[in-house]
């Protein structure tokens, strides 16, 4: 599967190339390109949502996707088009399908499961890609079916390397990018265990974080 038009700028901040320009989570962008036609946010911490980097990917006609719970945050910025959803929702964006996963943790009190964040599943030309958010292995995710899975892996906040992986054989993608370390928490050592935790199975790891 070509992934060439996938990149991880840091942390969560994910940007894909389509006949859409697509972010999520714009984190610590350097410049101002004003491109993006979609711009997707997991949830209000500052390591997602970034005010300086959204401001830097938004043109005139982008449209945000966020959660309902952030909509009085989200109306702060100018934005023609806004879309607030809840987990388990679905909605087709032009030729894009977007559904919502509940984003939380299980044992930490960093993510709560009533804060409504989420993780989302866009499916374009037949390619399901899953966005995880910032959530620990949960019943809502571990029933996700997606082609590509974007997991954070860096611990702390979300699950770590072994946890993300226990997640990934469950859902079974073709393709795992681990997300979400090297930048607050998580280290790339975190990324070659999680590789090695994979490496009997048919899912093919790619990394996108570069050090």
């Amino acid at each position: 599967m070509n992934l060439d038009n996938i990149s991880v700028n840091t942390q969560s901040s994910i940007k894909m190339v389509f006949d859409k320009m697509i972010y999520f989570d714009p984190f610590k962008i350097d410049s101002s390109m004003n491109d993006a036609d979609i711009i997707f946010i997991t949830h209000k911490h500052y390591d997602h949502f970034d005010i300086d980097s959204i401001n830097k990917v938004k043109s005139s006609n982008t449209t945000i996707i966020a959660p309902k719970s952030m909509e009085n945050d989200i109306k702060n910025i100018e934005f023609k088009n806004y879309i607030f959803l809840n987990p388990n929702e679905e909605i087709n964006l032009g030729d894009i399908n977007i559904k919502t996963i509940s984003a939380y943790n299980i044992d930490k009190k960093f993510h709560p499961k009533n804060s409504n964040w989420l993780g989302y599943i866009i499916t374009y030309n037949n390619v399901s890609y899953y966005i995880a958010g910032d959530t620990d292995k949960t019943p809502d995710n571990e029933n996700v079916k997606c082609d590509v899975a974007f997991i954070p892996i860096g611990g702390t906040y979300t699950m770590d390397a072994l946890e993300a992986a226990s997640l990934v054989k469950e859902i079974n993608p073709k393709v795992v990018i681990p997300i979400h370390y090297g930048s607050i928490v998580g280290t790339k050592e975190d990324a070659s265990k999680f590789k090695e935790l994979l490496k009997n199975t048919n899912i093919e790891v790619v990394e996108k974080i570069f050090f």
